[in-house]
């Protein structure tokens, strides 16, 4: 269920029992042909289906995370990471407020890791909050995936290209690994990644892309599942 889909009083009659929410955190930032959204839409979408299976409400999701190494690609829109941990705490705290004590705290982006240690301490400071943070791409049923079809993700490759995040012809082929370093400049960045891509092939098949993401909605499942016998309430 999706909050936006939903009145007040239809929160307030599914508060009565339960007290599960995900919040899903993303970034708006340059992913070479893909989104500038990807980050939120993939999250998004995976505790979408979850959410389905387990019957638990889905929060609006953050739409802007930390993302300044990118900030010479147009599109991208960063907070600094201050802003970005007060604004998650903010919305942890108030769907506190309003009675739901057991969130799934859904993220897509990696630059948005700094929120971990903020969410922990508010943890020690809400009674009964309980969080559980999930980075969906880096997941242990993520991971197991990648290692059994022999492919390596990367920022704007393949293991992105979800048919909901294409909005223009993704190449084919491999693009050599392009690294970069936290030193370098946000005009560097631009100039050694190019199109934004990290490098490795540009797109799979998409029944293997159905797999990665049935993979990470299963272990959003168990997340959820976790939630619901913990002692929130």
């Amino acid at each position: 269920m999706l909050m936006q889909d939903l009145n007040w009083m239809d929160v307030e009659e599914y508060l009565k029992h339960d007290d599960r929410v995900i919040l899903v955190t993303g970034s708006c930032e340059q992913h070479a042909c893909l989104s500038l959204l990807s980050d939120v839409r993939q999250p998004l979408a995976i505790a979408t289906a979850a959410a389905e299976r387990e019957n638990v409400l889905v929060a609006p999701p953050l739409n802007f995370g930390v993302s300044s190494y990118f900030s010479a690609y147009p599109g991208t829109i960063s907070l600094s990471v201050e802003t970005h941990n007060r604004v998650v705490c903010e919305i942890v705290a108030e769907l506190h407020r309003q009675g739901f004590h057991r969130i799934l705290v859904l993220n897509g982006h990696g630059g948005n890791g700094g929120m971990d240690f903020a969410l922990r301490e508010l943890v020690n400071k809400l009674p009964r909050l309980v969080i559980l943070i999930h980075h969906w791409w880096r997941g242990p049923a993520a991971v197991q995936f990648y290692a059994e079809h022999k492919l390596a993700p990367a920022h704007a490759n393949w293991s992105e290209n979800f048919p909901f995040n294409r909005v223009a012809d993704v190449p084919v082929g491999d693009k050599p690994a392009a690294g970069v370093t936290p030193a370098m400049s946000a005009g560097q960045v631009r100039a050694r990644l190019g199109d934004g891509n990290f490098g490795g092939p540009y797109q799979v098949s998409d029944d293997i892309m159905q797999g990665l993401f049935e993979a990470a909605v299963g272990e959003v499942v168990q997340a959820l599942q976790s939630l619901k016998s913990s002692s929130g309430a």
